[in-house]
C-alpha cells in the first residue's frame, strides 16, 4: 500500500501544478484584459478621428487602430462591448488626447463632444469678403458664389471638416433671416425703416460709420432725421461700395467719386441706396429699429475714435474745424 501511495503522489502533484499554472495564465489574461481597458494608450500626440454618419463600433475600432489610438481594433472592440455598456457612439470629428485609454476613447465617442471648427464673419464684412473667407478655408469643400449683400448674419459658425461651403453659408443666411424677423417684430414706433430690407440697408451704413456699439443708436437717429427731412445721408461708405464692393479703398476718396451718380452714392442722391453695403450685425440692426430720440442732423469724428454730434449746420462746421485741427496736429493734412 505504501508503494501505491508513493506512485500516486507525483501524479497529483503534477496535476496541481498544471492546474495552478492554468489558473495563473487565466488570471494573467484576465488581468491584462481588464488592465488594457484603463491603461495608457499608444497615441503619442492628440489625434483627430472622423467617425462618418452610420458608422458602427467595429468601424470606429478600425479607424482608431489606423490612427494609432489603440493597439488592437479587435481588443478595443471586445473590451468596449464588455465594459462600455450599450450606449451608441456618435458621428463627427473627435480629438483623442495623447495616451488616452480604451475607456477614455469610448467615452469620447459616446459623449458626442465633437471637435469645434469655427469660421467667423465680423460685423460689417461685405459679402465679397465672406465668399473669399469661405473659399480660403481648406477644411471646407465645394464652391460658393458671393452671397447677396446683407443676407449673412455676422457671427462665428461651427462646421465639420469636409462640409460643403454652401451648407455653411446657408446656415449664416438662415441665422440672419431668423434674427431679422425677431428684431423687426420688436421694432420701435420711431424707426424710419418701412420694411426689413430697408432696416438692413440703413443698418449696413450705420455699421460702416461707427465701430462703437453705444454710438450706433445715435448714428441711426441722425440718419433717420435726415431721411425724414429728405436730406442726403452723405455717408462716405456709400461712395466706396460701388468702387470696391465693400473692400477697403486704400486711399482718400476723390472729388469725382463724391460727385459720381449711381445707386449707392448718398452724396448724389436722397433716400437710401438700392441695397446694403455690408452685412450688419445685430446691434446695428437693433439701432436702426430703436434709434435714439435726437434732434441731431450731423456728426463728425472727435479724434478719439468716436464722433461728436450736432443739431445745426453751424455747430457741425465748428466740430469739423476742430477735427481738421486735430488732423493737422497729427500731420495727416
Amino acid at each position: 500500500m505504501m508503494a501505491r501511495r508513493s506512485g500516486a503522489n507525483p501524479v497529483r502533484r503534477l496535476g496541481c501544478i498544471i492546474l495552478l499554472i492554468g489558473l495563473a495564465v487565466v488570471a494573467f489574461v484576465g488581468f491584462r484584459f481588464v488592465h488594457g481597458w484603463t491603461e495608457t494608450g499608444p497615441a503619442t500626440q492628440d489625434t483627430s478621428i472622423v467617425v462618418p454618419e452610420g458608422s458602427t463600433l467595429s468601424d470606429a475600432a478600425v479607424l482608431l487602430k489606423s490612427a494609432g489610438a489603440v493597439r488592437s481594433a479587435d481588443a478595443f472592440l471586445t473590451r468596449a462591448k464588455v465594459f462600455g455598456g450599450a450606449k451608441p457612439i456618435k458621428a463627427g470629428e473627435f480629438v483623442v488626447p495623447k495616451g488616452a485609454s480604451n475607456r477614455e476613447i469610448l467615452s469620447i465617442l459616446q459623449g458626442g463632444k465633437t471637435l469645434t471648427r469655427l469660421v467667423t464673419i465680423p460685423e460689417g464684412m461685405p459679402s465679397i469678403l465672406v465668399q473669399e473667407r469661405l473659399m480660403a478655408n481648406d477644411e471646407l469643400t465645394g464652391d460658393v458664389a458671393v452671397p447677396q449683400e446683407g443676407s449673412v448674419l455676422p457671427d462665428s459658425y461651427a462646421f465639420d471638416k469636409g462640409e460643403p461651403r454652401a451648407a455653411v453659408l446657408k446656415r449664416m443666411q438662415a441665422a440672419m433671416d431668423k434674427a431679422l424677423a425677431k428684431l423687426w417684430a420688436e421694432r420701435a414706433p420711431n424707426t424710419i425703416a418701412k420694411s426689413p430690407q430697408e432696416a438692413i440697408i440703413l443698418a449696413s451704413i450705420v455699421e460702416k460709420e461707427t465701430a462703437i456699439a453705444k454710438e450706433r443708436p445715435m448714428v441711426a437717429g441722425v440718419y433717420s432725421n435726415r431721411l425724414r427731412k429728405n436730406m442726403m445721408l452723405q455717408a462716405d461708405p456709400t461712395i466706396i461700395y460701388p468702387i470696391t464692393r465693400g473692400k477697403p479703398l486704400g486711399r482718400r476718396i476723390k472729388k469725382s467719386e463724391i460727385a459720381d451718380v449711381n445707386d449707392y452714392n448718398t452724396y448724389a442722391m436722397t433716400g437710401l441706396p438700392k441695397g446694403p453695403i455690408a452685412n450688419p450685425g445685430r446691434l446695428s440692426i437693433l439701432a436702426v429699429l430703436h434709434p435714439a430720440e435726437t434732434n441731431a442732423l450731423y456728426f463728425v469724428a472727435d479724434g478719439k475714435g468716436g464722433h461728436i454730434f450736432a443739431d445745426t449746420y453751424q455747430q457741425h462746421n465748428e466740430n469739423v474745424r476742430k477735427w481738421f485741427e486735430i488732423r493737422r496736429a497729427r500731420g495727416e493734412l
